[in-house]
């Protein structure tokens, strides 16, 4: 079984890609979203089984909550009922040169609140091998972080397998007196990590947390260097020696209805592998066009990733990146945070299905 532990909250967005200040008072779009969430609500898609723990309020938001996760497949038996409230987020779908925005609203959340002593790990890891984790819900409170931490504790005493999306976020990150942002994340990450198996990232998350760059890459101006990623990997799994697989997204921004979009995967003591290839055997980005949701993109990559890492069929560290790769790419068509696609969708755009044609 798979668990993810973190912070889920409400979703509002706007319909399309209107702006906030153009529909309220009015109609907005209210879903469900949050790292990982994401992650097991796309796992339990894909028919795996997906248990996932946070912290709630007791009442009808977070009850709704629960039974979409649960009518996905996802086990919320373990989720904690508590004092707090349900967090919020406010999304603008971008276009064109306009990005997409968020905007937080998760002070005195639930999760946020709830001590680590609360909550009952025995009974949450009952069952589990893999846990799947980031650096969002760390990022929320002090008290999220040390769940958090004695989470990965706890699982790897029991030898479960633990993976980290590094998911630096710089709007949050504002819980210590003293320290704040890139500092903060840096010295909590720095704690998890050495019981983490697989490191999880974007095109900027290492250099963010871990003061580790790609070489001749600019993030803000959408130019990278893809080759450059495996000598980050490298430098990762030399400073955690735990570590034995990094994975990193790779996204070139275009504009906000166009990005490029790949991934590398790299196993320690061995090489790096991309994804997608063309038809020479060469890297070359998934090229997205007309944006849907770019949000959750990652979460989605994540969930592909550790579906066929942990299913025999994908036989190699290629075909493996290649369903995760391609998972992520459908994601930008989905509107919301969860990836509402199927493996035999996924499995048609890794095999060369790119055509989007009607199937009938």
């Amino acid at each position: 079984m798979f668990l993810g532990f973190g912070e889920v909250m409400m979703r509002v967005a706007p319909e399309h890609k209107l702006r906030l200040r153009q529909v309220l008072p009015g109609r907005v779009e209210i879903t469900w979203g949050g790292g990982e969430a994401n992650v097991c609500a796309s796992l339990a898609m894909f028919g795996n089984q997906t248990r996932y723990v946070s912290a709630l309020p007791n009442n009808a938001l977070a009850e709704s909550l629960q039974t979409s996760l649960r009518g996905l497949g996802v086990d919320t038996s373990r989720i904690l009922s508590r004092d707090g409230r349900l967090g919020v987020y406010y999304v603008e779908c971008g276009a064109n040169q306009r990005g997409s925005t968020v905007l937080y609203d998760r002070s005195y959340s639930s999760v946020s609140l709830a001590e680590s002593s609360e909550y009952d790990f025995d009974s949450i890891l009952e069952g589990v091998h893999w846990l799947h984790i980031s650096g969002i819900t760390p990022a929320i409170s002090k008290q999220a972080f040390e769940s958090n931490l004695e989470l990965a504790k706890r699982a790897k005493a029991a030898g479960v397998e633990i993976s980290c999306d590094l998911n630096f976020r710089k709007k949050l990150w504002k819980w210590h007196p003293d320290i704040q942002g890139q500092e903060l994340a840096r010295q909590c990450m720095a704690e998890v990590l050495p019981y983490v198996d697989l490191v999880i990232g974007n095109e900027e998350d290492a250099a963010d947390v871990l003061d580790i760059h790609a070489a001749d890459t600019d993030v803000t101006t959408g130019h990278l260097n893809a080759a450059a990623y495996k000598d980050v990997a490298q430098q990762i799994v030399t400073k955690y020696a735990n570590v034995k697989r990094v994975a990193i997204t790779l996204r070139e921004s275009i504009s906000a209805d166009h990005n490029n979009w790949g991934a590398m995967l790299y196993q320690a003591g061995g090489d790096a592998v991309f994804s997608p290839l063309n038809l020479e055997g060469q890297y070359e980005s998934f090229k997205i066009g007309h944006i849907v949701d770019r949000v959750g993109g990652g979460d989605s990559f994540a969930a592909g990733l550790l579906h066929a890492l942990n299913d025999s069929s994908y036989c190699s560290n290629q075909a493996i990146l290649d369903f995760a790769v391609a998972a992520s790419c459908l994601k930008h068509s989905i509107k919301g945070d969860f990836n509402y696609v199927t493996v035999a969708e996924v499995e048609a755009l890794a095999g060369g299905n790119t055509s989007g044609r009607v199937q009938r």
